[in-house]
């Protein structure tokens, strides 16, 4: 047990899961106390431990299955002396999902994984997909559908029995899931089997990835945001007290034989940024804007003031759409209103600069912070880097903040590094991780 919970360790911090050598320790004492014959038992134990973020349990949920799983093949004894065929096994499962008897449904799916799930090309593989299959998945959810139509059932007791059999379903679903892991687990390395199948934790979720994710980074967004929030009113208060006056210090010391008994400070104001974003929303990096945006918004009290604009190959003002409380709406307001599309819908930097140089002085000062988010592809056009390098000089900072890897810098149309020289950093954030950092090191 002591090396699995060590391997288990290792592979949450390969997922991004932060788990330290003391949490791991708490993790190994904490079983200790416990019956560690029972799976809950130990699942709850470790959880407790080594998990500090709801959004972290998905990930820990599938490799725990892979580590902790049913290490006897006793379901495969059973396969065989009671082994039926597809059809009958998905008779079967219908009619333990319209009794809604989980224990039977759990048992079925043990079976038809041991039955059907091996790969014929792989063998030390078992496959979800075939399992759903051969259950016939679909036609089971068309068959309860069918069920759940009773014309005797009231319309609210009809909406009542639709919702848990797509319930029940979804369960089959995972445990199938689950048992193909756990099975595939029980033959090949566990080590080997959890790099294929977790997903990254929302932190670590590129902001390229399947939408689907997005529903989980918007969960991650307000903790972030308040833990940001609370870092950088702490790293102005300690601004506040500034740095050792030596000149007064010394001064002072005299009237103690030269020891600096009192020690006076130089005290400053501590600055309170403007912010001005200026945000490509075209095809290529939407959602990377789109969240960057929904930090922004959920941080903007820290900020005097902040203006937004997005662009395409024209700027337009977003300031107002973004005041409402409801980020979505605010969303859907700028995707009816901003005209950030001037004419063939290709991204343009180099205009974008121009018209932020000659028609938008009014936005920026010598307090204003400015944030370009954009993978700087310029589609082969005119750059103008002189009016981005004239705009730097009239601003606090300008920092620009790319969602591609460095590495595909300056490939193709790419003009990362010519821009690069005009700001004071461009910086790889293709996270939410990535994105923390830069706010709570640079804002």
């Amino acid at each position: 047990m002591f090396t699995r919970v060590v391997e288990f360790g290792e592979a949450l911090r390969e997922a991004g899961i932060p788990v330290s050598p003391s949490d791991t320790a708490d993790a190994l004492r904490a079983l200790t106390s416990i019956p560690i014959d029972r799976r809950a038992s130990v699942r709850s134990a470790l959880a407790a431990t080594l998990i500090k973020r709801q959004s972290h349990l998905t990930a820990f949920d599938t490799l725990f299955d892979i580590y902790f799983g049913d290490r006897e093949p006793e379901n495969e004894v059973q396969a065989v002396d009671g082994e039926s065929s597809p059809e009958e096994m998905s008779d079967e499962l219908f009619d333990a999902i319209a009794g809604g008897d989980e224990g039977q449904m759990g048992a079925i799916v043990s079976r038809a994984v041991a039955l059907f799930g091996r790969l014929g090309r792989s063998p030390d593989w078992y496959s979800n997909y075939e399992v759903k299959r051969v259950l016939g998945i679909e036609t089971l959810e068309a068959r309860l559908q069918e069920l759940a139509d009773d014309p005797e059932l009231s319309g609210l007791d009809r909406r009542l029995l639709q919702d848990e059999f797509r319930r029940r379903l979804q369960w089959i679903r995972d445990a199938i899931l689950r048992e193909t892991r756990m099975r595939t687990a029980r033959i090949r390395d566990p080590d080997y089997v959890a790099r294929y199948v977790v997903d990254p934790v929302p932190e670590e979720t590129n902001f390229f990835s399947a939408a689907t994710d997005a529903a989980e980074l918007r969960r991650a967004v307000r903790p972030l945001a308040r833990k940001l929030a609370t870092r950088v009113a702490m790293k102005r208060r300690r601004a506040r007290r500034g740095h050792i006056d030596m000149r007064r210090t010394m001064r002072h010391s005299l009237s103690t034989g030269g020891v600096p008994i009192e020690t006076p400070f130089k005290h400053r104001t501590p600055h309170r940024p403007e912010l001005l974003l200026l945000c490509d929303v075209s095809s290529s990096v939407a959602r990377f804007s789109r969240f960057t945006l929904m930090l922004t918004h959920a941080l903007r009290a820290q900020f005097q003031k902040v203006r937004t604009y997005a662009f395409i190959n024209t700027l337009a003002d977003i300031t107002d759409q973004l005041q409402v409380e409801d980020f979505g709406e605010a969303m859907e307001s700028i995707g009816s209103e901003a005209a950030v599309d001037g004419y063939d819908g290709r991204t343009d930097y180099g205009t974008v600069f121009r018209e932020l140089a000659e028609d938008h002085g009014d936005a920026f000062g010598p307090k204003t912070t400015v944030l370009v988010l954009g993978d700087a592809r310029s589609n082969y056009r005119a750059r103008y880097v002189d009016h981005l390098k004239a705009v730097r000089k009239q601003v606090r900072h300008i920092y620009w903040l790319n969602p591609e890897p460095v590495s595909d810098w300056d490939i193709g149309d790419s003009a990362a590094s010519e821009y690069a020289a005009c700001v004071d950093k461009m910086v790889e954030v293709r996270n939410l991780r990535q994105l923390q950092e830069f706010i709570a090191t640079e804002l």
